[in-house]
């Protein structure tokens, strides 16, 4: 894995006596899983007093999380992903109970730090990397489900710009809606009924998510309906599409692999040193790997399914 290099600190456990609270939107997705583990790992080595609570995936119950959070009043916050539209107004209120708030994932005026991937750069790199394997021309089938997610705003805004040079590229309207829960289930279906209605002389080439999990439904349903001419571009590099994506014969097309654990270290780093004096950046930018069919073999290594 990518080396990653965390601010100097002045103790061994710079957090000793402090209770930081973790908040995130759930944890059933593997990045979710790893970038909250990073985070609670790390504030425990670094002495902290830890607060985790898992939303769920229900935006209510993550606000009534914070509302609890707010109340302990401990030392920092970290917010981890979730909807922008409903978080922004309760993120406003942890920092004026003057709680420093941080987050993962979560572009908002209100956090000190903001840890995540150059969310700018994955959404160009995917996005030319999928013009480049269609030719510069044909079809592309979108999932845009969920925009209100800062990450997934980004990267479809950059996956659009991108286009804008490629006119010879149609994206297929209406887009498609990925879900939460039963994503590679509903990605699956959805995928079934684009291949029927567009079949393998219309030019439908691509399958694009801001995310690789509706992307494992997607490509096991162009295997299933034997399709050769349609590949699928997602981001995230959750084990079983990366091992997609590095098997030669699968649909899988390209992913963008990021680094959820070291990220949500980083965040636990910048709360340790931004309570104990240190100036800490606005956004903090962990490298992620594009993996595409031609570099898998050098590139998807640290990324594949772990073996027992």
């Amino acid at each position: 894995m990518l080396a990653v290099s965390f601010p100097a600190m002045a103790q061994d456990k710079p957090l000793e006596g402090k209770t930081v609270g973790v908040t995130v939107i759930g944890t059933d997705h593997h990045w979710d899983l790893m970038a909250y583990r990073g985070q609670v790992d790390r504030l425990k080595e670094l002495g902290a007093e830890v607060i985790a609570l898992d939303a769920g995936r229900n935006d209510q119950t993550q606000i009534s999380q914070i509302q609890t959070l707010i109340a302990q009043k401990p030392d920092a916050i970290i917010e981890q992903l979730g909807n922008l539209d409903v978080l922004n107004p309760w993120l406003q209120r942890i920092r004026q109970a003057d709680i420093p708030l941080f987050t993962v994932d979560t572009s908002t005026p209100h956090a000190i730090n903001n840890t995540t991937s150059d969310n700018y750069s994955i959404g160009a790199q995917l996005a030319l990397q999928m013009v480049n394997d269609m030719g510069a021309e044909g079809k592309v089938a979108v999932f845009n489900g969920f925009y209100s997610v800062p990450v997934c705003k980004i990267r479809y805004d950059q996956l659009k710009y991108v286009l804008e040079s490629y006119p010879n590229i149609e994206v297929i309207e209406p887009e498609l809606r990925d879900v939460i829960p039963n994503t590679v289930q509903q990605a699956y279906s959805d995928v079934t009924d684009i291949l029927t209605q567009y079949g393998a002389d219309s030019g439908l080439k691509s399958v694009w998510a801001c995310w690789d999990v509706p992307m494992i439904g997607a490509t096991q349903a162009i295997e299933a309906a034997g399709r050769t001419d349609v590949k699928t571009y997602g981001v995230d590099g959750s084990p079983e599409y990366v091992e997609m994506v590095a098997t030669a014969d699968s649909p899988a097309g390209a992913v963008v692999a990021q680094q959820p654990y070291e990220i949500g270290q980083r965040a636990a780093d910048n709360v340790a040193a931004y309570l104990n004096g240190e100036d800490v950046t606005p956004f903090t930018f962990v490298p992620a790997v594009l993996i595409t069919k031609d570099n898998a073999a050098e590139t998807a290594k640290d990324f594949l399914p772990k073996k027992d």
